[in-house]
C-alpha cells in the first residue's frame, strides 16, 4: 500500500474511531449519569439509544447522498454536526438543573452528525483501492481504529467524569474538530468519470434490482452486523453497571476493566484485516470461527462467571467479534459495485446501529430478571448468527473475478 493511500487511510480511521468515542466514551459514565440525574437504568440507557435510532433512520438517506453528491461533502459537514450535538448536551448537563431532555436532544443531533460521517468510511476506502486485498487491509485499519476508539473511550470517558461527570460530553466537539481538519485536508477523493446523475426512482429500482439479485447474503450480513453490535454494547451496558455495584470499581478503574476485553478486540480486528485478504471462502470461515467463539465464551460463563473468567471470557469475546467485523466489511464492501457501495454499506451501517440501540436497553430489562439470562441470550444470538452465515453465504467455488465491477460471486 503506497504511503500515500496510507496517509490518507490515516486521516480517515479518525472518523469511526472519533465517532466511537463520542458514543463508547459515555458507557462507563452510565451509572454516574444515572445518579446525577436521579433517573433509571432504562432512562439512562436512552442516552445511546436515541443516538443509534435517528443514526438508523438517516444512514441509508446519508449513503445516497454521497453516491450522489461524494464521499467528502456528506462527511464534513455531518462531523461539524456531531460536534454540534456534544455541545447542546455539554451546555444543559453544565448550566440546566434537570438538563436530561437536553441532553437527548443533543445526542439526537450528534445521531443525525454521525449518519453521515462514520458509514461513509466503508465505501469511500472501497473507492480509494482497486485490489480486493488492498480495500481488506484498508478497512482492516479502519474498524481497528473503530475498536481501538472503544478500547480508549472507557478510561477516557471515566478520566473526565472524575473531574467533572458531563465533562465526557464537551470533549466530543473537540474530538470531531480533530477529525473535521484531518478529512479535510489529508483524504483525497478519487475522481469519478462524469457521469448522468439518476433520480430517486431510478436510484430506487437499481437497488431493488441488486436486492433482488443479492438480497439473501445482504440480508445475512446486515442480520450478523446487527447481532454483533446487539451483544457488544449489550454486555459493555451489563458490564459497566454490575462492575459498579457487584464488584465496587468504579472510576478509572473501571475504565481499565472496560477496555480489556475490547482491546483484544482492536488488536484481532486489525490482524484479521491484514490476512482475509479477497477470499469470500475464508472471510465465511472467518466469520463462522469468530462467532462460534463468542458462542462458546457465553456458555463458559453460564457454567462460572467469577470476576476473573468473567473478564478472561470477555477477552475471548473481543477475540471473536475482532476477527468477525473486517471480514463483514471486505464482504459487503467488494461484493458490491462502486457506485451504489455507499448506499448498501449504509444499509449495513444502519443495521448494526439497530444494534447498538437495542442492546442497552435490553440489557437493563434483562438485568431485572437474572443475571443467567444475560448468557442465554448473548450466547443464544451468537449462535444464530453463526447458523444465518452457513446458510445464506455461499461464495461458490474459484469465482471468476470482474476487477471493474467487484461483483460478489454468485451464490448458491
Amino acid at each position: 500500500m503506497e504511503s500515500r493511500k496510507k496517509l490518507d487511510l490515516l486521516a480517515l480511521s479518525s472518523v469511526p474511531l472519533v465517532m466511537t468515542l463520542g458514543n463508547s466514551m459515555l458507557i462507563p459514565v452510565l451509572p454516574l449519569i444515572s445518579k446525577k440525574l436521579n433517573i433509571g437504568s432504562f432512562q439512562v440507557s436512552l442516552i445511546i439509544t436515541v443516538y443509534s435510532i435517528v443514526a438508523i433512520i438517516l444512514i441509508p438517506i446519508a449513503g445516497y447522498l454521497s453516491d450522489r453528491f461524494g464521499r467528502k461533502m456528506v462527511m464534513v459537514p455531518c462531523l461539524i454536526i456531531a460536534g454540534l450535538g456534544g455541545a447542546v448536551s455539554g451546555w444543559a448537563s453544565w448550566q440546566m438543573d434537570d438538563p436530561f431532555m437536553f441532553i437527548l436532544m443533543g445526542r439526537v443531533l450528534q445521531g443525525i452528525g454521525s449518519s453521515g460521517a462514520a458509514p461513509v468510511v466503508i465505501p469511500l476506502v472501497g473507492d480509494m483501492f482497486k485490489e480486493d486485498e488492498q480495500v481488506s487491509e484498508g478497512l482492516g485499519l479502519t474498524e481497528t481504529a473503530n475498536t481501538a476508539g472503544k478500547v480508549l473511550s472507557p478510561i477516557i470517558g471515566a478520566v473526565l467524569a472524575s473531574f467533572l461527570w458531563y465533562l465526557p460530553f464537551w470533549f466530543i466537539p473537540f474530538f470531531s474538530l480533530i477529525s473535521v481538519l484531518l478529512v479535510f485536508f489529508f483524504v483525497k477523493v478519487p475522481k469519478k468519470k462524469e457521469k448522468e446523475k439518476q433520480s430517486f426512482k431510478e436510484f430506487a429500482h437499481c437497488i431493488k434490482d441488486i436486492f433482488k439479485e443479492n438480497g439473501k447474503w445482504l440480508s445475512a450480513v446486515f442480520a450478523v452486523g446487527c447481532i454483533i453490535m446487539f451483544v457488544l454494547f449489550g454486555v459493555l451496558f451489563y458490564l459497566s453497571d454490575m462492575l459498579e455495584k457487584q464488584y465496587n470499581i468504579d472510576g478509572i478503574h473501571k475504565g481499565l476493566v472496560l477496555a480489556i476485553p475490547l482491546l483484544a478486540l482492536s488488536v484481532s480486528s486489525y490482524a484479521a484485516g491484514k490476512k482475509i485478504g479477497e477470499s469470500k471462502q475464508l472471510m465465511k470461515m472467518v466469520i463462522v470461527i469468530g462467532m462460534g467463539i463468542v458462542t462458546i465464551s457465553f456458555i463458559a460463563l453460564r457454567v462460572q462467571h467469577s470476576f476473573l473468567y468473567l473478564v478472561a471470557f470477555l477477552v475471548i469475546t473481543g477475540i471473536g467479534i475482532g476477527i468477525t467485523l473486517p471480514s463483514l466489511d471486505a464482504i459487503i464492501t467488494e461484493g458490491i459495485e462502486k457506485e451504489h457501495r455507499g448506499t448498501i454499506t449504509s444499509i449495513y451501517s444502519s443495521m448494526r446501529f439497530i444494534g447498538v440501540a437495542a442492546g442497552p436497553p435490553a440489557y437493563s430489562y434483562f438485568m431485572t430478571i437474572s443475571e443467567h439470562l444475560i448468557y442465554y441470550i448473548s450466547g443464544g444470538v451468537s449462535f444464530l448468527a453463526v447458523m444465518i452465515v452457513m446458510l445464506f453465504i455461499k461464495p461458490k467455488n474459484n469465482p471468476q473475478k470482474d476487477s471493474d465491477t467487484k461483483r460478489m460471486p454468485k451464490l448458491a
